[in-house]
């Protein structure tokens, strides 16, 4: 399988990255900075630099053409302002609908974030970001494309554990950055996950389990 991510060199994708090539996929990494393309290499990728933000929809559809499936690892990153949670977190997301139906991608797989909800209230920079976050799933969702749309807890860097709680709906709580990875690796391998919107977060059920159990 030959898979896109966008995001390329973000701390979820760099792992999933890992797992990927691990079992022989090949994967392209989208990043906006050159600079960070030796991490991806090392890390089993090939380095594609590709601003979501500014390419062309013509440079947007070649970084990702030929690909089986696309992930949305990108994001705006802490400490952006709203601005870009508008133009990265939902405006990124939704060129890359786009360009997979331009190139005839059906497989999309969006990582999102729990509490993601396109009416979501209030002004602060956090509550614009679930908004854009919501809105992006909603996109995706109405698109027609194969998706599912993962909405991670609080993010850690502590060791995975490889046992997760997965649900549409689940209280709020953390999950390390190596089980999201090793879900989303699991997902991209999993037709059933089509069409799925759930929460993730630390858990006790093996992560083929608890995708098996929506």
């Amino acid at each position: 399988m030959v898979v896109a991510i966008a995001g390329g060199h973000g701390k979820i994708a760099l792992r999933l990255t890992r797992i990927l090539s691990a079992r022989d996929d090949t994967v392209r990494s989208l990043i906006r900075n050159s600079d960070h393309a030796e991490d991806v290499r090392e890390a089993g990728g090939e380095p594609v630099v590709c601003d979501l933000e500014h390419a062309s929809d013509a440079e947007v559809e070649g970084a990702v053409r030929g690909a089986d499936a696309i992930v949305f690892a990108a994001g705006a990153g802490p400490g952006s302002g709203a601005a870009r949670k508008e133009t990265v977190d939902y405006g990124g997301a939704v060129r890359l609908i786009a360009a997979a139906k331009a190139t005839g991608i059906r497989r999309y797989v969006m990582v999102s974030s729990i509490g993601a909800d396109p009416e979501h209230p209030g002004d602060e920079v956090f509550d614009v970001y679930l908004r854009a976050k919501g809105r992006a799933d909603a996109e995706l969702a109405r698109s027609g494309l194969d998706y599912t749309i993962v909405r991670p807890g609080r993010l850690t860097d502590e060791p995975g554990t490889g046992h997760v709680s997965a649900a549409p709906s689940l209280p709020r709580s953390s999950i390390t950055r190596d089980d999201v990875a090793a879900t989303l690796a699991a997902v991209l391998a999993d037709p059933g996950t089509i069409g799925k919107t759930f929460v993730l977060v630390q858990g006790e059920q093996p992560i083929e389990q608890a995708l098996a159990a929506l």
